[in-house]
């Protein structure tokens, strides 16, 4: 891995902690385990919901509300499977 890519790692694990601990693990799950074999549209998408606010992530996570968002969705659903 080069040391762009490691840097731009780095940036997404920060931008993954979100100082709710439950979301921090789920986001970093998915960094660790799905970002470097996805394809440049799943890397926009898993941007796009790095920018959504806490509280509706929480709420997405947990099943609560539906992200508008199709492709946000299917991700938010791929995040939830992943075994921990």
């Amino acid at each position: 891995m080069s040391q762009d890519d490691e840097a731009e790692l780095r940036r997404l694990r920060w931008k993954c902690r979100r100082g709710m601990r439950e979301l921090d693990q789920l986001l970093s799950r998915y960094l660790d385990r799905e970002w470097r074999q996805s394809s440049g549209g799943q890397r926009g998408v898993f941007l796009r919901l790095l920018e959504t606010e806490d509280d509706r992530l929480w709420h997405w996570f947990m099943g609560h509300e539906t992200a508008d968002d199709a492709e946000i969705q299917t991700l938010v659903d791929r995040i939830r499977t992943l075994p921990p």
